[in-house]
């Protein structure tokens, strides 16, 4: 695996994938997506684990698609679905926790909601930020953020593309906790370590019947998503935004 992804064991049994594009800031770059695959194909093969962290460094989860690969998406060229960052933690046999220490954004936020538990930060910002950009959302973000934060915010959240904080989802009454950045990844390295004491059969049964409605109804709804793109995504104005906003996205959140 490149260097931007990382593999190691937090806790007998315990997967910990690391993603550290420093320099992309944990977009969806060539290195990022090929490096998360190659860890989960890792931990397919190795039976000794029971369950799987994904988190991200210092003050970054992921924060979602490039600057060029909007602007493919936005000329028409390929289709989100192409690079499928939305499936690797629901296919994988294993529970996969995903230990949202940082920002997440667009792509990067839908993606982590697609683990089976999720823990996030009071001060890292989550973003649903297609709208942003002017076109509607994709990465499977129209299914799985009503369902993880609840219709009424998950919605929200879509049609706006604004900033929230992990404490604004804390006080909006979100059902996934919320801690403080240090304490993210000890909570879910102690939530690991108790999957990782049941039978690792167990878990894979588990895991099958309880996502597999998820599974059946991301199918359509990736679907639905791409034919909204091809509505919305064309346009002129599209393309500016997205030039703006990755210029003023050089300087830190």
């Amino acid at each position: 695996m490149d260097g931007v992804v990382t593999l190691t064991e937090a806790a007998p049994g315990v997967a910990l994938i690391t993603l550290q594009d420093r320099e992309h800031r944990n977009t969806f770059t060539r290195a990022l997506t090929a490096g998360l695959l190659d860890a989960y194909a890792s931990i397919a093969r190795e039976p000794r684990y029971r369950a799987v962290i994904i988190t991200g460094y210092d003050s970054y989860f992921s924060t979602g698609g490039t600057r060029d690969d909007l602007l493919v998406l936005q000329e028409g060229r390929h289709f989100f679905d192409e690079v499928d960052m939305m499936r690797p933690a629901l296919n994988c046999e294993l529970p996969v926790i995903s230990a949202m220490q940082g920002h997440a954004l667009g792509g990067g936020l839908s993606m982590g909601l697609f683990s089976d538990f999720v823990v996030l930060s009071r001060e890292s910002v989550y973003s649903a930020s297609f709208m942003k950009y002017g076109f509607t959302p994709g990465m499977g973000a129209t299914l799985i953020l009503p369902l993880r934060l609840g219709f009424n915010l998950g919605y929200e959240m879509l049609m706006n593309g604004e900033d929230f904080q992990g404490a604004d989802l804390q006080r909006r009454g979100v059902d996934l906790p919320v801690l403080p950045r240090k304490e993210v990844l000890p909570y879910a390295i102690r939530l690991a370590t108790g999957l990782a004491e049941k039978p690792r059969d167990a878990l894979v049964t588990l895991k099958a019947h309880m996502v597999r409605d998820i599974k059946a109804r991301l199918d359509e709804t990736v679907k639905a998503e791409i034919e909204m793109h091809r509505r919305t995504m064309h346009r002129p104005e599209v393309r500016d935004r997205i030039e703006a906003i990755f210029e003023e996205q050089r300087s830190p959140l």
